[in-house]
């Protein structure tokens, strides 16, 4: 059974999507939030495997949400919606840690079978469009100060073995699994084993958040 927290403004919106999860046997709606405040709080009570969360809310908004929600460190991830396939909102919405978006316009069984793959672990959008996201947004990232340069490395990847900071680079390019093991020559199931160890030794909840970490390490650099 898949548990899930529906957060939009608009209560057509909201019915809409209770009455098409509550036709599915595997999926119960526990509650409804109409903005992100109420989001934050009822995720924490209810602990949903899923927010279905609208990004355009009165008050504190689905980002901010998303960011509070995913910062809590608890098992629930949000699936964010937006009207287009590459705005502004589905960037910030996957950097504050949402494991996905789909825009509103979806057919009924793409939104559950997202559902469905975030509920399970999965990312809901290819890699390679997050580095679309990423290259087309990459601009509201801060420039680094010439004061920074002497940084040093990020402490996320100081785990990481040689073999698992080249694949980590490569997913950050939008290769997949299938592409890393026929490029650098190993098998798959090794691939899957290192981005395994590659999202627990960086603490990346997805292969989402593994690109965005690429990105803001320096080790992908914007196309």
């Amino acid at each position: 059974m898949t548990t899930v927290l529906i957060a939009d403004d608009q209560p057509l919106q909201r019915l809409g999507f209770r009455m098409l999860l509550e036709s599915q046997d595997h999926m119960r709606v526990l509650g409804e939030a109409a903005d992100g405040s109420e989001a934050v709080r009822m995720t924490a009570e209810l602990r949903p495997d899923v927010v279905l969360m609208d990004v355009r809310m009165p008050g504190l908004d689905g980002i901010e949400a998303t960011r509070r929600i995913t910062a809590a460190g608890d098992r629930t991830r949000v699936l964010i919606l937006t009207t287009f396939d590459l705005d502004e909102y589905a960037y910030a919405g996957l950097r504050a840690g949402a494991s996905g978006f789909l825009v509103k316009d979806a057919q009924p069984q793409e939104l559950l079978s997202g559902i469905h793959a975030v509920a399970t672990g999965d990312a809901v959008v290819a890699p390679a469009l997050t580095r679309r996201l990423l290259d087309a947004y990459v601009h509201h990232l801060p420039a680094p100060g010439p004061e920074n340069t002497d940084l040093p490395p990020d402490p996320r990847l100081a785990s990481l073995t040689d073999r698992e900071r080249e694949i980590l680079t490569v997913i950050g390019k939008g290769w997949t699994n299938t592409e890393i093991a026929a490029r650098l020559h190993l098998a798959e199931s090794t691939v899957k084993t290192h981005v395994g160890r590659i999202l627990a030794k960086t603490g990346s909840r997805d292969r989402v958040q593994a690109v965005i970490l690429a990105y803001d390490t320096g080790l992908v650099n914007p196309s």
